[in-house]
């Protein structure tokens, strides 16, 4: 069986406002956790008491997502600045 190798190189990553997409992200998931909150005892009395669960999971996700993707744009600035071999890659997402 011969090994499969690509015959052109991978596209660029996309980048974009990341943080604010994930903010935006984190605060929908929490929204929905206190909408559906007040109904707590229709969701436990119909078995779908897992969708609050889910709204409240997104949002501590979330809070992680943020901490990694500020982490991230911080090291990707701080690598541009540098002029550190990442720098050009990091200035073409800007």
């Amino acid at each position: 069986m011969a090994k499969w190798t690509p015959t052109h190189e991978a596209p660029e990553p996309l980048e974009g406002p990341i943080v604010p997409t994930i903010i935006g992200g984190t605060i929908l998931w929490f929204v929905l956790f206190l909408v559906q909150l007040p109904f707590y005892g229709w969701f436990d009395d119909h078995g779908h008491l897992w969708w609050l669960w889910t709204c409240l999971a997104g949002g501590g996700l979330g809070l992680i997502g943020i901490w990694y993707v500020r982490g991230r744009d911080a090291a990707l600035k701080r690598a541009a600045a540098a002029g550190g071999p990442e720098a050009s890659a990091s200035a073409a997402a800007e």
